[in-house]
């Protein structure tokens, strides 16, 4: 399922979703990398 989070004030990365991270993050894999960010509400 491909997920978008927010890292900093503007900066998105969406992705394959890995995990949810106890803080509220969701950690999301981009190629061989995994990003942690808070997850984008989705739209109405």
């Amino acid at each position: 399922m491909l997920r978008t989070i927010t890292m900093g004030s503007c900066v998105s990365v969406q992705g394959t979703y890995v995990r949810a991270l106890p803080d509220g993050k969701i950690a999301v894999k981009v190629g061989q990398k995994v990003y942690e960010g808070r997850p984008i509400k989705a739209a109405a």
